[in-house]
């Protein structure tokens, strides 16, 4: 049986994010700005999976916050990387950047709503 992907677990969807990243670094140029772009998009793009693991393991709802902060500040990071990847078109066409993009945004969204979620149940608690 398989899973509707907007039933992924979170952490699956930021797994799978992670290696659609990393199919895309092996698709840039091998030249100074395909490597240096690509070694950046490898940190940022690949880092909310674990970080996201480590919010599950949070001793506190400050600690879970803060690492969930993490995770949203690498997808942002990883946002500019790619965008930076389609206006200089280190990847033709563009339009192959698109749904990666759109995950990202998705994620984005996701986490900002959890941060603020768990921000106000932390206020409800305090």
């Amino acid at each position: 049986m398989t899973k509707d992907y907007h039933e992924y677990d979170i952490e699956d969807r930021l797994i799978d994010f992670a290696v659609r990243i990393i199919a895309l670094i092996e698709s840039l140029p091998k030249n100074k700005v395909g490597k240096h772009v690509g070694g950046q998009l490898l940190r940022s793009g690949t880092s909310p999976a674990p970080n996201y693991g480590e919010a599950q393991g949070a001793e506190s709802r400050s600690d879970f916050i803060h690492k969930m902060k993490i995770c949203l500040k690498e997808l942002r990071e990883t946002r500019v990387w790619l965008k930076i990847i389609g206006k200089t078109n280190l990847i033709k066409p563009e339009s192959k950047l698109k749904l990666i993009i759109e995950e990202n945004d998705q994620l984005i969204s996701i986490f900002v709503a959890s941060i603020k979620t768990a921000k106000e149940n932390k206020m409800k608690t305090s």
